[in-house]
């Protein structure tokens, strides 16, 4: 088999579930489930750092943050760290990138190892963009998840056909400020779109840091956001259930409008590569870089977590090689990402970026079965009491049947974060009997059994990850770099 192509389309806060083809009630995605169709359902896959940057550094690097050096959005990534653009680069690949970058904004920091880019300057406009490139900036006009597809298809068309190429799609959809496309703003009206059945979870069992969270619909949720004012009669503690639907639905339009562009651009981008005859060696992945909360736990945003911002999206096409209509329930992570393209390309991980932290989960997408394949997940968030939504510094594992988070309290100098120390704190979930993560048992005895198993799962997690466990403030760290 020839050297496949590899089409990395990753999009901004879209949640897993707001996708058909992962049961979706809310919204259909046709173009996105012609992946699912033709190739594999990635059904486990997780972030590791639940927020844009620290995602977008480690499937890059396959890397955790505290050896990539992005542990929050303020951070700028260590080239000292090798990513798979400059190790497929290297290799003969031709490499392009398009859309949203988030890795800094000094020119140290702007993308390297790409023939071709165009970048949206930190979150970047959904209307008339501002664009960096190797040759300045320039202002594009348009609809930003047009903008990035039309880029990308004029650069596989202008591509050296004899070689073969890395493209990354990045679009800043559905990113907040959530401003929908024209053409789709006739979609999900108000008063059409199912609620969550945690839409008025009270959180009581939840730790004191998980309910100083601002991330609430009712309160957090502004005009700013929603593009339009609460009416008067809304406001009050005694008003909330009322307001919570108002904002819900205006939120869940805005956003799933958003997701519609993606989808009718994914759907481009398939077309074109079926027109140019690249469909058969070309290996087309979609993602996005963590989940999001879509009013799940009356929440927005992500940072936490739980499941509906630690999931992401994961549907990957590759004619002969993946089964069509398959599902994959193995847990995967962000950083697994770098090994498994460069497996694709037909590359040894461990030989070519023997920083990886990441394994290769391509046996996985052929069927394969894999006897000692990770049955736990180490995730760590690290942007402390954050100035927009207060999000605690933790760590947890997951397992199938379990998620055990400690909330250590503490910004450990990484940028954006406060100084404030908080109280630790953990929870444990029991997946099996609580799928919607309602009910805290860290403190029932009945579990005591399952905590310690897990805590001793989480410190060996955090030794194969080189990883320092907190200890105090003064628990040894990485030196971040300044804010970029």
């Amino acid at each position: 088999m020839p050297t496949p192509n590899i089409v990395f389309v990753m999009s901004d806060d879209h949640a897993a579930h707001a996708i058909s083809a992962y049961g979706s009630k809310v919204n259909r995605t046709p173009q996105l489930d012609r992946l699912a169709q033709d190739g594999v359902r990635m059904d486990a896959t997780y972030c590791t750092n639940s927020i844009c940057s620290p995602s977008r550094a480690s499937i890059l690097t396959g890397t955790y943050s505290h050896v990539n050096g992005v542990a929050s959005i303020f951070s700028q990534i260590d080239y000292r760290v090798p990513t798979i653009a400059e190790v497929l680069k290297d290799a003969g690949y031709q490499t392009a990138l398009f859309g949203k970058w988030h890795l800094g904004e000094r020119p140290e920091s702007a993308p390297r190892h790409f023939d071709d880019w165009r970048v949206f300057p930190g979150q970047g406009e959904y209307v008339d963009p501002l664009m960096i490139g190797p040759d300045g900036a320039e202002t594009v006009p348009g609809y930003a998840t047009d903008i990035v597809t039309d880029q990308s298809i004029d650069w596989i068309r202008q591509r050296d056909p004899e070689r073969p190429f890395l493209l990354l799609v990045h679009h800043k959809a559905p990113h907040r400020p959530w401003v929908p496309d024209e053409k789709h703003k006739h979609l999900y009206p108000v008063g059409s779109i199912p609620e969550p059945s945690t839409l008025f979870d009270d959180h009581s069992s939840r730790s004191q840091a998980v309910r100083g969270v601002r991330m609430s619909v009712a309160e957090d949720l502004g005009a700013e956001e929603l593009g339009e004012e609460l009416p008067a009669e809304l406001s009050g503690p005694e008003n909330r259930e009322a307001r919570m639907r108002w904002k819900y639905q205006r939120y869940l339009r805005d956003y799933l409008q958003c997701v519609q562009s993606i989808d009718d651009n994914v759907g481009r981008l398939l077309d074109v590569l079926d027109a140019e005859g690249l469909s058969e060696n070309t290996v087309v992945v979609y993602t996005s870089d963590q989940g999001f909360f879509l009013g799940d736990h009356g929440w927005f945003d992500k940072r936490l977590m739980f499941d509906e911002s630690l999931q992401m999206p994961m549907m990957i096409r590759w004619p002969g090689v993946i089964e069509p209509g398959s599902t994959c329930d193995a847990m995967v992570t962000n950083v697994d990402f770098a090994a498994t393209f460069l497996d694709m390309a037909g590359l040894d991980a461990a030989a070519v970026l023997p920083t990886s932290q990441g394994r290769s989960f391509l046996p996985l997408l052929r069927g394969e079965q894999v006897a000692d394949w990770p049955e736990a997940i180490y995730y760590r968030y690290w942007e402390h009491d954050d100035p927009n939504h207060h999000a605690p510094a933790h760590y947890g594992i997951r397992t199938r049947d379990h998620k055990l988070i400690h909330y250590y309290g503490a910004g450990l100098g990484v940028p954006g974060s406060s100084d404030r120390l908080f109280a630790a704190e953990w929870e444990l979930y029991d997946l099996g009997k609580d799928p919607e993560e309602l009910v805290n048992v860290a403190d029932d005895p009945a579990y005591a059994g399952i905590r310690a198993t897990l805590t001793d799962q989480l410190a060996e997690l955090q030794r194969h990850y080189a990883d320092t466990p907190y200890t105090g403030p003064d628990t040894p760290h990485p030196a971040w770099a300044p804010p970029a």
